[in-house]
């Protein structure tokens, strides 16, 4: 028994080990590419894209769920070129994370105007069909997305709506100038430097609503709920149902007495 018990440490302590090793050299890579441009441009040679239209990112349904698409550099010139689109635009980018082999992804908005670009956003149908697949608000989607790409998109959007947001310089009212990582912009007239920060929405918080029970059974009953939910004849979103979050929805709806959600 204690022979087991020091084999199950050891390979405990080796997969924790393991995983920290990963997450510290992840960090350090991802802090070389914000700091670096030219480490950053090459990274983008061999790294990911993905595509938002204003803040909208691009899902593929797949069964029950989301997926989003990956592009590569060549890809989506390929696809600017087409569409008559200058490859400068592909300097909007933003750098979003890295795989365990350090493979960078980076994200760009090509329904977003930008004051360092030429190019005018791109049309969103058209866009849909040439990539075949949809772009949709990301609160609508967060449910058919599992945690790891909903995780991904969710910082993506956010940081490329702050490079929007931030495109002039606060006090001498020039555009500024993002790094190729998109972890600053730079007024070039006074040298001022600005981060990206995370702020809570607030009225997405006074959306909030609670529903009755009778609400929540009436839609657990409901044929393609999802179709539904689209056309906006359910007034609430309902994760899937390979998600956990709907089994827990209905066994409360299955078993329980009272009226409305509990707190």
């Amino acid at each position: 028994m204690s022979l087991y018990c020091g084999i199950a440490c050891r390979r405990t302590s080796f997969w924790c080990y393991r995983l920290l090793s990963t997450y510290v050299t992840k960090t350090r890579y991802l802090f070389e590419l914000k700091e670096d441009d030219d480490a950053c441009k090459k990274a983008q040679q061999t790294g990911a894209f993905y595509l938002f239209h204003s803040l909208a990112p691009l899902l593929q349904k797949s069964e029950h769920l989301y997926l989003p698409r990956q592009h590569s550099l060549l890809e989506l010139e390929r696809l600017l070129g087409k569409f008559g689109q200058d490859t400068q635009r592909i300097e909007d980018s933003v750098l979003v994370g890295c795989s365990e082999h350090h493979e960078a992804w980076f994200a760009l908005d090509l329904g977003l105007n930008s004051s360092s670009s030429i190019n005018a956003s791109l049309q969103k149908p058209e866009m849909e069909r040439e990539l075949k697949g949809s772009f949709i608000e990301l609160r609508k989607a967060l449910f058919w997305l599992n945690v790891k790409d909903a995780s991904l998109l969710s910082t993506a959007q956010a940081l490329l709506s702050w490079h929007d947001a931030h495109q002039f310089c606060s006090r001498s009212g020039q555009p500024t100038k993002k790094n190729v990582a998109g972890s600053k912009r730079v007024c070039p007239s006074n040298k001022v430097t600005y981060y990206p920060q995370i702020q809570v929405n607030l009225r997405e918080l006074e959306a909030a609503a609670w529903f009755s029970h009778d609400e929540v059974a009436t839609a657990l009953r409901r044929n393609d709920p999802y179709t539904q939910q689209q056309k906006g004849t359910v007034p609430f979103w309902l994760p899937p149902k390979v998600a956990i979050a709907h089994h827990l929805i209905k066994e409360w709806v299955e078993k329980t007495t009272c009226s409305t959600l509990p707190a």
